[in-house]
């Protein structure tokens, strides 16, 4: 039997820090309605002590959206609590996200405190959030430099607390994923009530392994994922949702699940795309312009012999309507005649390796054939 593992987003918190993505509260309205179509568990809607327009923000996002859980961020501070608990007075179902640093160099250069008052803060602020809600989340920041021994007890203290998920972040990126696996592993075995909360982790982008990171998290117990449409975040950006679901997907001998509509992860994606002005890279997994586009000759053939030779999943899977085979001077013959056909031309040997030459001369300097032009060659071969 599958394993269900809860979807936290916080593209509207911690996506929405990256510089230009800044959204109105109607537009965060907005992309709150996708994504509680696309079936995530958690929406993260702001950071309330922070602004005015974060405060506003969560107060409408929790009375438009009834599906999801409406979290709010705050720090370890009865001011921020406060100010979280008041925002989600509207909310069906809400959680107050608090917390404070676990590694020693926030502990010392951030914080100026030590280990002993960081875990009486963190339990006075457990017990604070609980006064507002039963759902509490709490986040050791920069777990992933912490030391274990210090990180394991201060999860045991703070699910004592009261705390019903901790987060156990990857915040500057630092981890390789088997550091990060152990690390999600150790908290298991040393922190003696670790089952009775929901471990969640979030990782960030800096090496590039934020959704190695994920994975190894999750396969090592936690159940509760924190990610970005698209991977959008703080410097090189967070854990992209649509990575981690179809990995979770095509894996199914992992035996995970999410409660995520993945034929809506590409229209979801443009969305968000375009409303924060933030393009999607063309060679983004699973939602960039080339993620199901064939250029290579040697891959349009065997593609064209059968997709499992060169696709993983269908694009269909995640909302894109077709592959692309994109015809180029790295194009063969089998490319070029199933473009062809699809247009209403039929030519044999050795009418099409004349027109094949003829394509590669159009090819090398257009770089991309496009199908007007193809047209434009093939009446040339028949008037021929």
């Amino acid at each position: 039997m599958s394993q269900r593992v809860q979807i936290f987003d916080t593209t509207l918190r911690d996506g929405e820090q990256v510089p230009g993505c800044q959204l109105t509260t109607d537009e965060k309205i907005v992309v709150a309605k996708e994504l509680e179509k696309l079936g995530v568990d958690v929406i993260e809607a702001g950071f309330p002590i922070s602004s005015p327009g974060d405060f506003r923000s969560v107060v409408e996002i929790s009375k438009a959206v009834r599906g999801p859980v409406i979290c709010a961020l705050s720090r370890a501070v009865k001011g921020d609590i406060d100010a979280a608990g008041e925002a989600l007075a509207y909310a069906k179902y809400k959680r107050i996200h608090t917390g404070l640093g676990s590694s020693d160099i926030h502990i010392q250069h951030k914080f100026n405190s030590t280990r002993e008052k960081i875990v009486e803060q963190a339990i006075a602020a457990v017990k604070h959030a609980k006064s507002y809600v039963e759902d509490v989340e709490f986040y050791c920041e920069d777990a992933g430099r912490a030391d274990l021994a210090f990180l394991a007890h201060l999860v045991e203290s703070v699910i004592k607390a009261g705390a019903t998920v901790v987060n156990i972040p990857d915040t500057t990126g630092y981890c390789l994923p088997h550091q990060y696996g152990e690390r999600i592993k150790y908290i298991f075995e040393h922190a003696s009530n670790a089952h009775q909360a929901t471990i969640s982790i979030h990782c960030h982008n800096d090496l590039g392994l934020a959704t190695a990171n994920t994975l190894a998290g999750v396969m090592n117990g936690a159940r509760q994922v924190e990610v970005t449409m698209n991977g959008i975040g703080e410097r090189a950006g967070n854990t992209s949702l649509e990575e981690v679901v179809m990995a979770l997907k095509v894996h199914k001998e992992l035996g995970y699940e999410t409660g995520i509509n993945t034929q809506l992860l590409y229209p979801t994606s443009q969305m968000v795309s375009k409303m924060m002005r933030m393009p999607v890279q063309a060679n983004k997994a699973i939602v960039g312009r080339n993620a199901f586009a064939h250029s290579s000759g040697i891959h349009q053939d065997g593609f064209l012999k059968h997709t499992l030779n060169y696709e993983i999943m269908s694009p269909t899977d995640v909302g894109v309507d077709k592959s692309m085979i994109v015809l180029t001077a790295r194009s063969g013959r089998h490319a070029l005649k199933h473009r062809l056909e699809l247009l209403g031309f039929v030519f044999e040997k050795p009418v099409l390796d004349e027109l094949y030459k003829r394509f590669l001369d159009v090819a090398d300097i257009k770089k991309e054939v496009n199908d007007k032009d193809l047209v434009e060659l093939a009446r040339e071969a028949v008037v021929a």
